[in-house]
């Protein structure tokens, strides 16, 4: 019979591991369509930066789900609340850091197109 410690352990190393798979399978996903789209496409290398980007986000929301889990099963020590702080911190920056690089614009700002149906509705509740 299982403790709740390994079944835990267990569920974040699953989700580690298909946050790992998101990664690598957005990595062949990106490169299957460069080369068989190749020039067919406006600025090729451009979607190709973002279709790996995207699967990078994701892959490290998996990442970061899998340590808040992962914290369940241990007792909190000053340690390990300060690695897992550190962790989430470094995943959250690339995550963040990924989302300008690809939307060009910080997560909580409107998009171009969201300011633009603001403009023209003329009111701020959407």
């Amino acid at each position: 019979m299982s403790t709740f410690k390994e079944v835990v352990e267990i569920v974040s190393y699953a989700i580690d591991a298909a946050g790992v798979a998101v990664i690598v399978g957005a990595l062949l996903w990106a490169g299957a369509r460069f080369v068989i789209s190749g020039r067919k496409v406006d600025e090729p290398y451009r979607r190709l930066r973002q279709d790996i980007g995207r699967g990078i986000l994701l892959g490290l929301e998996f990442l970061v789900a899998a340590d808040i889990i992962r914290t369940v099963a241990v007792p909190p020590t000053m340690e390990g609340v300060t690695i897992l702080g550190l962790i989430v911190l470094i995943r959250t920056f690339l995550s963040m850091a990924l989302q300008v690089e690809l939307e060009g614009r910080w997560p909580w700002q409107r998009s171009q197109q969201e300011h633009a149906a603001v403009i023209r509705d003329g009111d701020g509740a959407r």
